[in-house]
């Protein structure tokens, strides 16, 4: 919903502004509403809040055409960024990993976030070998991110599966 126009403003007097910026001062919103139906204009209401209300007349047509454009620029220019996810094994191997170090490496000079994913639910080796390989695995990963990116956040102990965030360095 946008601002009133024309016969939608209630108030009785308002103030306004030309279509040039003047200050036209306080007057009957009839009054103005003429005014601005003889200049071919829109009468636009600017500020419902203030006392008495202020009035712009302008080309409405115009006026949402320019603030939709506005919009869409913003919206151009904002960058959305995305979570990937990339995962491993507990037990890869060292040249495994660099392949998918290669990948994390990637999505982070893309600006974007990277979760790297340990299945440890119903992985005998895991569970045989003791549970410090998956701390280890994500030590050894911080370690070959270095400055590249931050360390965002880890998963609850008690997951089947672990994770860690990394986020882009700034």
């Amino acid at each position: 919903m946008g601002p009133r126009i024309n016969e939608k403003i209630f108030a009785k007097s308002v103030q306004v502004i030309s279509a040039d910026g003047q200050n036209l001062g306080t007057m009957n919103t009839n009054d103005a509403l003429n005014m601005a139906y003889d200049a071919g204009l829109d009468l636009v209401e600017i500020n419902a809040n203030s006392v008495p209300v202020l009035v712009k007349i302008m080309d409405y047509g115009k006026y949402k055409y320019e603030q939709k454009k506005r919009a869409n620029e913003a919206r151009k220019k904002q960058k959305t960024i995305e979570i990937k996810e990339v995962w491993v094994k507990p037990f890869i191997e060292e040249n495994d990993l660099n392949i998918k170090m290669k990948k994390v490496f990637e999505f982070l000079d893309e600006g974007n976030k990277v979760k790297i994913a340990v299945m440890t639910h119903g992985n005998k080796k895991v569970l045989a070998r003791g549970r410090d390989a998956v701390p280890q695995l994500f030590a050894k990963i911080v370690e070959m991110i270095g400055v590249k990116g931050t360390l965002e956040s880890k998963s609850k102990p008690d997951d089947r599966t672990k994770s860690i965030i990394i986020a882009p360095a700034k």
